[in-house]
């Protein structure tokens, strides 16, 4: 039995320093920052180390999708929404979701309590598009500003009657192939000329 328990526990130990050294690779992944660095925003501050990279509601963003291209991932969130952070944790931590994300998107991150007029127009529009209008927010816009797509919560996953983000995202890269369907629905929003 003094060998048995022996042989255990070794087999124990290397199994748990396997996990570990698992950890802190993926660890390590995660903590390459995004874009999101020296932001004052407490929340947008809990998404540097998400492997989605993140710009802020910058100019730099616009310009990066008009050179690109790709739409704008409009990611709003709000530090005490849980439905935020479900998200957060469930979605844009998922590795082969944020690696979509990253290729497909351009991806702005926004603060719901520091940018009061942009979510009031954004929700705004969203209503008017027949889309979901509450948090979490999730809207994709043209690169230069008009809003043509949009969800709430989007797991990684398709979940029962929830779309996945991919395929909500597939939805939006068909709209936005499709640019006389852009100006006949979608809204142009009226912040993104002071960015």
């Amino acid at each position: 039995m003094g060998r048995e328990f022996v042989g255990k526990t070794v087999r124990s130990i290397s199994l748990l320093v396997l996990t570990l050294a698992s950890m802190v690779a993926s660890g390590q992944a995660q903590a390459k920052p995004n874009h999101l660095g020296g932001q004052a925003s407490p929340y947008l501050k809990r998404a540097v180390s998400q492997p989605v990279d993140w710009y802020p509601w910058s100019a730099e963003a616009f310009k990066r999708a008009i050179a690109l291209d790709r739409p704008i991932l409009l990611d709003v969130r709000a530090v005490w929404c849980p439905w935020c952070s479900l998200m957060d944790r469930d979605t844009y931590t998922n590795f082969a979701t944020a690696e979509y994300i990253n290729h497909h998107f351009v991806r702005i991150k926004v603060d719901f309590d520091a940018a009061p007029d942009l979510v009031a127009q954004l929700q705004r529009a969203q209503a008017i598009l027949n889309l979901p209008a509450g948090l979490p927010l999730t809207s994709f816009i043209t690169p230069d500003g008009k809003l043509y797509f949009g969800g709430g919560y989007l797991p990684a996953e398709h979940k029962a009657h929830k779309l996945s983000f991919r395929e909500a995202g597939e939805g939006a890269l068909k709209r936005y192939a499709d640019k006389s369907k852009i100006a006949e629905e979608s809204f142009q929003l009226e912040i993104v000329q002071g960015r």
